[in-house]
């Protein structure tokens, strides 16, 4: 045979499954988007069509949904760790599972009734993680994306190479803003250390890097980056590797001088393509990166 068969997976992408908490009149939303991967001893249904070893997609399917009513959802990465255990331990020819969930965040609607079950879709980001487990060892790798922040002072750009292409002037008070895709991965790897608490640890790493982004006086977007990074590192013990993908979401002076009018640093074109993409991973030193580079599928 000229042929031989490569890495392969399969399973059910993209299970929406929310599940509403009911404590008394007081309620709570989970949102997930859960994609289920399967891999392991598939070598014969590639072959000859056997499907022997193949457990349904859309069993995979069912399972989120009846593991959310089983288990509840305490949190993402929480949910994450059932349904790969599961999936490893209840099928021999699977050995490995990967869970990718995204989950989308709801806040309480405040009213004069008090009302404790209206919501609203909150905007700032989607919340990420991806768990994979082989049977024996656990990584997970949370993040967020499309987390939106904007500094209007306390940035520059300046000292740069220069060539004969080089128009860019240089700036000396800028906006700094970027559209913030991250990912960090946890130290937590095998059942005998002590689980992290996962909803608390999310906050946490967003407050280091909102307060980091907000705190750095920015000579380069890639400074910004390392503080970022850093922050998150110093100050969560559970976290040992931290990815950032930041375009430079550019703000150009308007020329108002043909109108007359002076542009003192007060209106810009905000510009959406092209950007600069700054992307770099932080870690904890003596720690191997295991983060891919390539966040497109992460």
């Amino acid at each position: 045979m000229p042929t031989i068969l490569g890495q392969n997976q399969y399973g059910k992408a993209e299970n929406r499954v929310v599940r509403i908490t009911r404590d008394g009149a007081t309620h709570h939303i989970k949102d997930l988007n859960v994609s289920v991967s399967l891999s392991g001893d598939m070598d014969e249904v590639h072959y000859s069509g056997s499907n022997a070893h193949v457990l349904p997609t859309d069993t995979t399917k069912n399972t989120v949904y009846a593991f959310a009513k089983e288990h509840g959802i305490e949190s993402a990465e929480q949910f994450g760790i059932h349904l790969a255990r599961h999936f490893v331990t209840s099928q021999e020819p699977i050995r490995t599972a990967r869970i990718r969930i995204e989950e989308y965040t709801w806040e309480r609607i405040g009213t004069a009734g008090e009302d404790e079950h209206s919501f609203v879709r909150q905007g700032q980001e989607t919340r990420l993680t991806q768990i994979t487990y082989d049977g024996s060892s656990w990584e997970v790798v949370s993040g967020l994306k499309d987390l939106t922040v904007m500094n209007s002072t306390n940035s520059e750009f300046w000292g740069y190479v220069k060539d004969k292409y080089t128009t860019l002037p240089e700036a000396y008070d800028r906006i700094l803003a970027t559209e913030v895709s991250a990912r960090w991965r946890f130290n937590w790897s095998d059942d005998e250390q002590e689980t992290p608490d996962w909803e608390t640890s999310y906050a946490q790493v967003k407050k280091h890097m909102l307060q980091a982004f907000a705190e750095t006086y920015s000579l380069s977007l890639q400074q910004t980056l390392y503080q970022m990074g850093s922050r998150i590192i110093e100050n969560r013990d559970e976290i040992d590797e931290v990815r950032f993908s930041l375009p430079n979401k550019h703000h150009f002076l308007v020329d108002l001088e043909p109108f007359g009018l002076k542009n003192d640093n007060e209106v810009y074109f905000a510009a959406d393509r092209p950007y600069g993409l700054i992307e770099a991973t932080v870690l904890r030193d003596g720690v191997e990166p295991r983060i891919p580079v390539d966040l497109t599928n992460l």
